[in-house]
């Protein structure tokens, strides 16, 4: 019987979180990106131990770890107090990055990091989370859609010198009736 859990991660999961970070970005945009060096020094910019130390430190910021049979195979960020101009006047938080790897994804680890991200957002009381993604990543698209997240918006997501159109999508935490 396949056993799953989700941990907070700590400063003592950097290097562990860092791998991962690389991994999964590379196995999900990858392919996306025509120039492979400016893939490369994306990764070893955003997924250095001393970013992700620095990101792991910084109290703004909760990454959850998935692991299958005690194995990590991927994780989520949520940055707490983030703002959007396409999210006004309200109480937002931003699910930076939810990865799982390849081999793994068909397990739905996803739904469950997403779930683990939504109640931590609800506890510390936010009213709307809110993500970006890339526009030609149609089954991450398809997969937020499904959990009641919408379009509001859009941004350019840059590596090096090239733009990514990423369309912002958001969800609220709260029924509008509570």
């Amino acid at each position: 019987m396949t056993q799953h859990n989700i941990k907070l991660a700590t400063p003592a999961d950097t290097e562990l979180l860092a791998l991962l970070g690389r991994v999964t970005f590379r196995e999900s945009h990858g392919d996306y990106i025509e120039d492979k060096t400016n893939l490369n020094e994306y990764l070893d910019k955003a997924f250095s131990f001393e970013t992700t130390q620095k990101e792991v430190n910084d109290s703004n910021n909760v990454y959850f770890i998935i692991y299958k049979n005690h194995f990590p195979v991927g994780y989520a960020k949520l940055v707490l107090n983030a703002t959007s101009p396409f999210i006004p006047n309200e109480r937002s938080c931003r699910l930076e990055r939810i990865y799982v790897l390849d081999e793994f994804i068909s397990q739905k680890f996803g739904i469950d990091l997403l779930n683990q991200t939504v109640e931590k957002a609800k506890e510390l009381n936010f009213e709307v989370m809110w993500l970006s993604v890339y526009i030609k990543n149609t089954k991450a698209i398809n997969f937020y859609l499904k959990n009641d997240f919408e379009e509001v918006g859009s941004i350019s997501f840059k590596i090096s010198k090239q733009g990514y159109e990423n369309p912002i999508l958001a969800k609220k935490l709260f029924d509008e009736k509570a």
